[in-house]
């Protein structure tokens, strides 16, 4: 203890002479020196030296990685060349299961070996003429004969031929429709004797423009038709109500023909412009109808 009451440390001699001796700084000889014996000799050679082998090295890893990918590659393309038609994995094979579609009939396809044998008739030939003149159809309704006007029945003067035995519509206008004929000369044939008639009564009458604008056949395929069938697998081309029409109505798309298809076996083909829209359209139904036949 100290006079003052502090405790002061105290120091001995020992703390003195290593303190001192570690305090001052101490001075390195001039000779000093490291011993470097156990590092291997590195010189500027040899450091170009391990760059150069480094460099070599980084260089085979990228040729190599460089040439498994231009062989994976080229592999890929080997297996894409060698199979031109290959396809992406079905869904079956990948597990994956494809989206539903609507299903839709399909019209069955005419074989075409198979022919039917049997030919349309021709009924009845719709056609028009121009005679580029003005009638006075009352005056050709007193004047000829085989001919009748009704004014408030219908605009047109209604006359008869026998031979070919058909039946005109003349109106004011010049126009004619002809109606009957069994063939297209015999529609072209009436349409001329209704003009020669006209001309004697004295208008000056021409013939232009004949055109016939529809032909309608029928035929007999001898054997009864399920109906209800039918119209059940060609929903999109058939229309069937018995309680109003005995028949089934079924639109041809290709070529533009109605036809008219009754249990019977009995079938009516309307709408063509041509006898070979006809034929053709019957062609295409009649392996339909006959997958259609009734168990006797």
């Amino acid at each position: 203890m100290s006079p003052y009451g502090v405790d002061l440390p105290i120091q001995t001699t020992e703390d003195v002479l290593f303190g001192s001796q570690f305090n001052q700084p101490k001075e390195l000889p001039t000779d000093f020196s490291v011993d470097l014996s156990f590092l291997p000799d590195i010189t500027q050679d040899n450091k170009q030296q391990n760059l150069s082998e480094y460099g070599h090295e980084t260089q085979k890893e990228l040729d190599g990685s460089i040439s498994r990918n231009e062989d994976s590659s080229i592999f890929m393309d080997e297996s894409s060349l060698s199979y031109p038609d290959a396809t992406q994995p079905s869904p079956e094979a990948s597990g994956v299961c494809p989206p539903m579609t609507p299903m839709t009939p399909m019209t069955p396809v005419t074989p075409a070996s198979e022919s039917s044998g049997i030919v349309p008739q021709l009924q009845n030939i719709v056609s028009t003429v121009n005679l580029a003149c003005k009638l006075d159809l009352k005056n050709i309704a007193l004047r000829a004969r085989n001919a009748e006007y009704n004014p408030k029945r219908f605009a047109a003067v209604i006359m008869r031929i026998r031979e070919p035995r058909t039946t005109a519509l003349i109106f004011s206008s010049g126009k004619i429709v002809c109606t009957g004929a069994k063939s297209e000369e015999q529609s072209r044939l009436a349409a001329r004797k209704y003009a020669r008639v006209v001309q004697k009564l004295g208008f000056p009458a021409k013939f232009l423009d004949f055109k016939i604008q529809n032909m309608v056949g029928s035929c007999d395929v001898r054997f009864p038709i399920r109906l209800e069938g039918l119209v059940l697998t060609h929903p999109q081309f058939s229309s069937y109500e018995p309680e109003l029409f005995p028949g089934l109505i079924y639109r041809m798309v290709k070529p533009r023909i109605v036809l008219l298809i009754f249990v019977s076996g009995k079938v009516v083909l309307t709408g063509a412009k041509e006898r070979s829209e006809i034929y053709e359209a019957f062609e295409n139904i009649y392996p339909i109808l006959k997958a259609f036949k009734k168990a006797s």
